[in-house]
């Protein structure tokens, strides 16, 4: 099985689950765009430009949290990367 941090995340639903900035903490909406730092995600209110590395998040409701800072790299970099599993 391919593991969420190798698969495109482009329409999947993003939910902040920590931030360094306390206002993205709760955001939900699909990602319509990702670069090597930020994710454009569209919430019900409006388009916003997040950047990777203050955040901590999960995608599709699923259990598996993402550590922001340890996907910045470009989308068509991460999808080929080998990640550590955290043990």
């Amino acid at each position: 099985m391919m593991s969420l941090l190798n698969q495109p995340w482009l329409a999947m639903t993003i939910t902040v689950i920590d931030s360094k900035d306390n206002g993205l903490i709760g955001l939900q909406g699909m990602i319509v765009d990702e670069t090597k730092h930020t994710l454009r995600v569209r919430s019900s209110k409006g388009v916003h430009v997040i950047p990777k590395d203050v955040i901590r998040f999960t995608l599709d409701n699923g259990d598996t949290v993402i550590e922001g800072s340890k996907v910045t790299q470009r989308p068509e970099d991460r999808v080929n990367r080998r990640y550590r599993r955290n043990r």
